[in-house]
């Protein structure tokens, strides 16, 4: 069983400035990949970025050049840095953490960006 704690959201303006944290209660080279995902009412849950193993990323084209992923793997945490956010950012973030046997999803933590 793997557990993802999520912390970091909260409310600001747009163009602040933002950075989530997603905790893993194993090692991350244990999981093939970590990433960030987003979701708002009435709509499907949407890719924000990736990182697998070996440190490739992937992000989704609406948050290139503004959030950067990254991993700390002595703290087993990933990060989502997000720069110059906008209202249309705004959702509930979840972090996910993939396996050999399956995938692992956090509980998500609020992202709002007032205009």
């Amino acid at each position: 069983q793997v557990q993802l704690v999520e912390s970091g959201g909260g409310l600001v303006q747009a163009g602040g400035s933002l950075r989530l944290s997603c905790a893993a209660s194993v090692s991350v080279f244990s999981l093939t990949a970590m990433g960030w995902y987003r979701q708002t009412p009435g709509k499907q849950r949407e890719l924000v970025a990736t990182i697998t193993r070996s440190d490739s990323t992937n992000y989704a084209n609406s948050v290139k050049g503004r959030f950067t992923i990254s991993r700390d793997n002595a703290k087993n945490t990933v990060y989502l840095q997000m720069n110059n956010l906008k209202p249309e950012d705004t959702a509930v973030y979840y972090c996910n953490g993939d396996t050999s046997w399956g995938a692992y999803w956090g509980q998500g933590t609020q992202v709002t960006v007032s205009s």
